[in-house]
């Protein structure tokens, strides 16, 4: 049945993007149903993986993530639809687990393990609830630094302008692969505008609560979508995928990617174009985005233990890989902004698919190495960020056992503290 709930929600959803696109404003941004559409559909497709998890999955079948999140009963109907629907996500998201979310609703999203000093486990409740006032003022500063720069400098910086003819006929080379990259760059703020508000607003809520760091400051990233500066200074293409839209990115996983049983990474990729729309646009972005992830991976997993023993050649390395990176991600994203066919080409062709070749011609030098298969297959590939979120996120999972006491709040807080102490 998940999978029918699966091939439906997907379904539905792009029955509504093509009304969207080719019946009301192809080619314009608009906020419109699908937006809240997109953000639904991951909701009722994980939570009807996580049902599937704990109800009819044997519990040394599944993996820790999956163990972790998976749910035991059957959430009632004012459950479901609250989860769905509340106010505080509707429109943006992030997208949350079921289980952080009814956490947070029972107000238990703000118990804390705290260790004594001679190192044996000590359970104790905050008395108070901790303040998101700090959290929330500081996504707004970012929330109007990113609105403030894409209403002056983005404008200027137009994407089109990579297609332009008299600027392909005049501009050399180093000058056309600088303004793709600052014109990529200066299209990211709106992002970073929407989803650090969706964030925010949560926060204000009361709900993205972590926990404490080791230094007893509050941390209210729980469901963030991105982290800005891994962004800007990433120096491999999976950093930088795995800084941005992190929620969907987990979603990608849970779903998808460790269910895949053949291809995951392209199954994944090819998941994640069919749910952000029916642009062609899309598609030519995260078939490239195949190549690209792949032959990243090549070369780190071939090269990179070169270059990691001494400061200096790491620093070089690191510099090197940025730029690189950067280089990467703009040629590999200007059809996501551009959206048709035709501009597409005409930007590849200009680059004389370029980078497309050398990522084939990466694969054909350098051996990729296969994965095994149970938990070691997505362990070797599976995110950094995702890992530590993971770990990390036990902190916050609750065991819901309303019906099965076998998951009781005691196992759940004190799996807490292990995670945080990690």
């Amino acid at each position: 049945l998940f999978r029918y709930c699966f091939v439906f929600a997907l379904g539905y959803l792009t029955v509504c993007q093509i009304t969207r696109v080719y019946i009301f404003d192809y080619g314009q941004y608009s906020a419109d149903f699908s937006g809240p559409m997109m953000i639904i559909t991951q909701k009722i497709t994980s939570l009807a993986f996580e049902i599937h998890d704990g109800m009819f999955r044997k519990n040394e079948d599944l993996t820790p993530s999956q163990r972790c999140l998976a749910v035991r009963r059957m959430p009632s109907l004012l459950e479901y639809l609250s989860y769905n629907c509340n106010f505080m996500g509707i429109l943006a998201g992030p997208l949350c687990s079921y289980k952080d979310y009814i956490t947070f609703i029972e107000g238990r999203s703000y118990q804390l393990q705290q260790s004594e000093a001679n190192g044996k486990e000590d359970t104790k409740y905050e008395q108070t609830d901790p303040s998101p006032n700090i959290a929330v003022a500081q996504k707004l500063l970012i929330c109007g630094l990113s609105l403030l720069f894409h209403m002056t400098i983005t404008k200027t910086l137009p994407v089109e302008y990579n297609i332009d003819d008299n600027f392909r006929a005049t501009a050399s080379w180093p000058v056309r692969f600088f303004y793709l990259y600052v014109s990529l760059m200066a299209a990211r703020p709106k992002y970073y505008f929407a989803w650090t508000l969706a964030d925010a607003i949560n926060n204000a809520a009361g709900f993205g609560f972590r926990g404490y760091d080791k230094n007893g400051v509050t941390r209210w990233d729980l469901i963030s979508n991105l982290r800005i500066q891994q962004i800007e200074f990433s120096t491999s293409f999976k950093m930088f995928l795995d800084n941005w839209n992190i929620q969907t990115a987990l979603w990608l996983k849970r779903v998808c990617y460790e269910r895949a049983t053949f291809s995951p990474t392209i199954q994944t990729f090819i998941l994640s174009a069919i749910w952000h729309g029916v642009y062609p646009g899309y598609y030519l972005t995260f078939l490239t985005g195949v190549l690209m992830t792949l032959a990243a991976r090549a070369i780190r997993n071939n090269i990179r233990h070169y270059f990691v023993e001494s400061p200096a050649v790491k620093l070089c390395y690191d510099i090197v890989t940025w730029m690189a990176t950067q280089a990467a991600i703009s040629y590999t994203v200007v059809p996501f902004v551009l959206l048709s066919v035709k501009p597409s080409f005409t930007f590849y062709s200009s680059c004389y698919f370029c980078l497309h070749i050398a990522s084939i011609l990466v694969l054909l030098v350098f051996p990729l190495k296969r994965t095994q298969k149970g938990s070691k297959k997505h362990e070797s590939v599976q995110p950094m960020w995702s890992r530590k979120l993971e770990e990390e996120s036990l902190l916050q999972k609750n065991s819901y056992s309303t019906t099965n006491n076998s998951f009781s709040q005691k196992q759940e807080i004190t799996c807490r503290y292990q995670a945080l102490k990690q």
